[in-house]
Order: structure tokens, then sequence, then C-alpha cells
């Protein structure tokens, strides 16, 4: 659990590409030639660059080549364009994975060892969250940025990261992992949420913060957590979700909420969210989080839920803690509701398990559903591969020409082995450009 150096320094090491010409043209020759705006003479134009990932094999299928110009996928290299050539060795290659929910500002990765206390309740929890932080020795960009520099190196290629907002931390942690993100500008892609652990309605001073946060365009999205159950403030449990949507639309921001609470406690904000998303137009933008509720319904009640949140465009994401918690994923895609994957919190005051390695939550969710099957496995991949993306609008990497050029090489024979047996990544390549090797950056 060393620190990754999160600066992209170029190629380096044996799989270091090498430089060729493309289709048997020399190295530096040009196109037509331009002009300087400044004199008018002709100059050489500067060649296209290819990168040739050669011998691979995309989700185990014959090696081929794949071919990544500008960011992207094609299927053959541009005339004239000088390539570089990495040699896959036959290794199998698969997309790179979106973590769509994180919490990078609570971390303790790569601190001294953190012993904890026992917790019952979002409280007790948040009271521990606030002894860690001032315990830690490290600033939260620094701790974020070591974080998120470990999970671009193990296959991550954008994630939603939440950082709380309480008057215990004003936007120290918006600001933080905002910093940790502008530095891995190219590397991994990041949505930032202005999160209210502590409450909005029981701690004083979080609306004015979110507010803050809201008009300070370092946040894609405000966020919330169980009005019902945690956040409730006599019979004005609603004012959270009020304040939440009103910010929301005043900035143009998305909402993703946390509802931990179950049953009905759960269930009824759940609806007064679809409602509130369908009445703001806000569909698409808005998603929840964890809603354990939604996993422990039957399936008529299931497909009913389904079927609102659907027709509201409300999205949800499961972080695969337990068999009872993890979302039924597949079923409420066939109802036409998105579900992404996501970490959690990574090794903070909750917890000591976590390591935003998106393949091993693919693994957990494998495990937590019994997964047997191959189209099982490959289901939680899936999940996490493709939910996650277009959760967060970006495009597949399906790795076909015209889908970026963003995947992992890795030993193995298949896609189903590859998340059981949780595989080195040796190779990691973001719009074309190798960043990490052997699960460190480069």
């Amino acid at each position: 659990m060393g620190t990754t150096d999160p600066r992209p320094a170029g190629a380096r090491g044996s799989c270091a590409p090498a430089r060729t010409a493309a289709r048997g043209i020399p190295n530096g020759t040009s196109a037509a030639p331009y002009r300087d705006r400044t004199r008018g003479d002709p100059v050489p134009r500067p060649p296209r660059t290819a990168t040739l990932f050669h011998d691979v094999r995309p989700f185990g299928g014959p090696p081929r080549d794949l071919i990544a110009v500008d960011g992207g996928l094609v299927s053959e290299v541009p005339e004239g364009a000088a390539v570089e050539r990495v040699d896959g060795h036959g290794r199998l290659a698969l997309p790179t994975l979106v973590d769509a929910h994180i919490h990078p500002d609570k971390t303790a990765w790569g601190e001294p060892w953190h012993s904890r206390r026992p917790a019952h309740g979002i409280a007790e929890y948040v009271a521990g969250d606030v002894e860690l932080a001032r315990a830690l020795p490290t600033p939260v960009a620094e701790r974020a940025l070591r974080l998120m520099s470990h999970a671009a190196a193990q296959g991550t290629r954008a994630m939603r990261a939440h950082a709380d907002v309480a008057p215990a931390y004003g936007l120290s942690g918006i600001e933080g992992v905002a910093e940790a993100a502008r530095r891995l500008a190219g590397i991994v892609d990041v949505e930032l949420v202005a999160f209210p652990q502590h409450g909005v309605v029981r701690t004083p001073g979080v609306t004015e913060l979110l507010a803050e946060a809201a008009a300070s365009g370092l946040v894609t999205h405000i966020g919330g957590i169980d009005p019902a159950g945690f956040d409730a403030d006599g019979d004005h449990e609603g004012d959270q979700l009020g304040t939440v949507f009103g910010l929301a639309e005043k900035h143009g921001l998305g909402l993703d909420v946390h509802l931990h609470d179950r049953g009905e406690q759960g269930l009824a904000p759940l609806r007064d969210i679809a409602a509130r998303t369908r009445a703001l137009g806000l569909q698409g933008r808005v998603n929840v989080g964890h809603a354990f509720a939604v996993a422990a319904l039957s399936d008529r009640e299931l497909d009913e839920v389904a079927d609102l949140l659907a027709e509201s465009g409300v999205s949800l994401t499961t972080v695969a803690l337990s068999a009872t918690t993890i979302l039924p994923f597949r079923r409420l895609a066939e109802r036409g509701v998105l579900v992404g994957l996501g970490s959690d919190g990574v090794r903070d005051s909750w917890s000591p398990f976590g390591n935003a390695d998106m393949l091993h939550r693919s693994w957990l969710a494998a495990w937590a559903l019994d997964a047997r099957l191959d189209e099982e496995l490959e289901g939680c991949f899936r999940l996490a591969a493709d939910g996650g993306a277009e959760l967060l609008g970006l495009p597949r990497a399906d790795l076909r020409p015209g889908s970026p050029a963003d995947f992992m090489l890795v030993d193995g024979e298949c896609l189903p082995q590859a998340v059981v047996d949780l595989p080195r990544r040796d190779l990691v390549v973001r719009a074309g450009r190798v960043v990490a090797r052997d699960g460190r950056l480069v």
C-alpha cells in the first residue's frame, strides 16, 4: 500500500512503446506542409501519432491489435501517422472501470493504522469521522490524491467522489478532493459531490455551506442523506430534500442522495425524490446511493418501484456490502433503471476495509450474489464498466473502433476468470496513453 506518484512522466520500463513507422512510412514523414503564421514559410507538419497495442485479446477473444488515435480506438493506422508500438504479449484486454460512489476525503489510505471504536448508527460514525480527520497528519488533498492515484492505477477511469460539507470541516474536503482531481486530469475523470454527511436539518450551518459549495464551481452534484431517519426533525423531515433540490435547480447541478433507511422509512423518501425529479425536470441528473429498502423488496414490489424510478429518470448506485444490501441490478436494468457500482468508504473511520479497486468490487458483487455462471460474473463486471460509465455520462469503453481508448491489460483467459482471479493490472491505458504499469502510475 505504497504511495503512488500521480504525475504522468511518460512511458518507462521494459514495456515502453517503441517508435516505428506506420505502413512503411519512415518516422518524421509529414503530410502536406503548412505555413508558419508569423513568416508564411512552409514548415513540416508534425506527424499524427497512433499507438498500436500489438497482440492483445479483447475480452478473451483471438489476438489482434488495438489502435489508438486522438484518445479513441480506430480500425487502422491513419495514413502518414507515426506509430508508437506497445507489445501486449497475448494479454487479456478489458475496459477500465467507473467508481460511481467513493469518499476520498475520509480515507486513511497510506496513513498510520487507526484503531476504530464501536459505533451504532450514523451519528456515531460521523463523530468518528471528525475524530479521525483531526488525528490524521496529512491534508485532505494529499490523502485523496494518494487514494485516487491508486484507484487509477488499478484501472479506474472515472469516479463520482463525495466530500463531506459540515461545520467541522468547512469546505476543506471539497477543496482537497478538487485539488486531487485537478492533478489527475487526463488520468481519471472526477465528478464531485458536496455531501452533507452530518445532516442538513439536524446540523446548523450545513445549509449555508452547501450553498457556498454549490456556488463555488468546484462541485457537479449536491448530496443528501436519509431525510426520514437520520436527518429528521420532528415533522420536518422533508426540509432536507427541499433544500438540496432547490440548490441543484438554482445552480444547474445534479443530485446524489444516500438512503440507508430500510422499509417504508427508506421507500417514502425514494418516492418523494422521484416526484421532485419529475416536477423539476431533473430526469437523468438524480441518483440514489445504497437504497437498501429497494434491495429488500419482493418481485412485484420491486417491479413497481423500478418502474417509478425508470419513469422519473432516477438512477441508483450499489456498493456490494452484503447479500442483503446489494441491489438486484440486473432486474432493475431490465425495467429501465440505470445502476452503477462504487467503493463507498476506503479505510476510513467507518471500516478498515476497502481498496478502491473496482475489479475487486466486481468480485465482491459476484460473491454477494453467489454468482457461478459466466454470464453472472460478466454482469458484475459490466455493472462497473458500462453501468458506471452511463451513470457519469461517459461513452462505453467496449474496445471497438469509435470507443474511448480506455482499457487495461491483464494475464488471464477470459473476462469471468479475471473477475474471480483479480489479476495484477499490468498496463492501464487512458485515452490511448499508458498511465500505469504493474499497479503504479507512470
